[in-house]
């Protein structure tokens, strides 16, 4: 007797559900569309409408509705916001500091996380709660040492505050979420490599980093967030005008006496938010799979 597969079976002779099984409800399946699609709209009609109040005039956005669309369209805006607003230096600062800080952080948040689980040592386990206990610590209780720490050697002035304060600050939870992946990688591999007369910098460099790169990407995407729209720090460690971080020159966006321009204002937020948007979309599936990799036990 022949066995019914989905195969065989015809389009017109569809096999009955299971009686144990729940019968689908189309009304769920809406509803569940309808929060989506309200999701979509929340999430991205405030992108829309900061794209198109960046190419109104000021008296456009003043005189006339929040909501209505431009009545000139004034692409120069964004000309202004990156020339005369300086936007375009305050992107270059905001990178020069990012990118070093991220650096350092992923190097000794990756190779404190090798350190913490796959080496074997005394006192491991202490170390790694004193790196949790630095995440307890409000940014705002260190702001006044430092600052004072930074004039007395010199260094005020300078991108290295942002990028010293930046590194030890982001360092706990690095170290945290770096040590949480590597408990997915296979002890075995590292024993391999010993037997083969693989030193510890060798199975460092070698093995355990081609191993975590996802997670290398994923930790770095997050830091470079915080980092990026960071205010505090930045505000406080930056007295020149010259040095000043994206987020810190958006607080100074003015014109003559004081007055907002708020086309090439909103023009410099869209060159913000749309640039990080982009490398986050570029890199969303890199993301997924360094968010899914540390939670399967391999």
């Amino acid at each position: 007797m022949a066995i019914d597969t989905p195969a065989k079976t015809s389009a017109g002779h569809r096999r009955k559900a299971p009686s144990g099984a729940a019968p689908r409800r189309p009304g769920r399946r809406l509803w569940v569309k309808a929060v989506v699609a309200l999701l979509l709209v929340v999430e991205i009609y405030p992108l829309i409408w900061m794209f198109l109040t960046s190419l109104k005039s000021n008296d456009d956005y003043l005189n006339n509705s929040t909501w209505s669309l431009p009545t000139t369209w004034q692409w120069a805006n964004y000309t202004e916001a990156w020339t005369t607003g300086n936007i375009g230096l305050y992107v270059q600062n905001s990178l020069l500091a990012v990118v070093p800080a991220l650096a350092l952080m992923l190097l000794l948040g990756t190779a404190a996380g090798f350190a913490l689980q796959i080496m074997v040592w005394k006192g491991r386990s202490l170390t790694l709660l004193v790196f949790l206990a630095g995440m307890m610590v409000p940014p705002q209780m260190i702001l006044l040492p430092l600052f004072t720490a930074y004039f007395q050697t010199g260094l005020s002035g300078t991108l290295w505050p942002l990028i010293l304060t930046y590194t030890g600050t982001g360092l706990p939870l690095t170290v945290f979420m770096m040590a949480t992946y590597y408990r997915s990688v296979p002890r075995e591999l590292f024993e391999a490599a010993t037997i083969d007369g693989a030193g510890i910098l060798r199975a460092f460099w070698t093995i355990s980093v081609p191993l975590v790169r996802n997670a290398l990407l994923t930790v770095g995407l997050v830091q470079f967030f915080f980092i990026w729209n960071d205010l505090l720090i930045a505000l406080t460690f930056t007295n020149d005008q010259d040095l000043r971080t994206v987020q810190v020159g958006l607080l100074n966006f003015t014109g003559d006496f004081g007055a907002t321009r708020y086309g090439p204002l909103f023009a410099a937020i869209c060159i913000n938010v749309f640039g990080t948007l982009v490398i986050y979309l570029f890199l969303n599936q890199k993301v997924m799979k360094g968010l899914t990799s540390g939670a399967v036990k391999g």
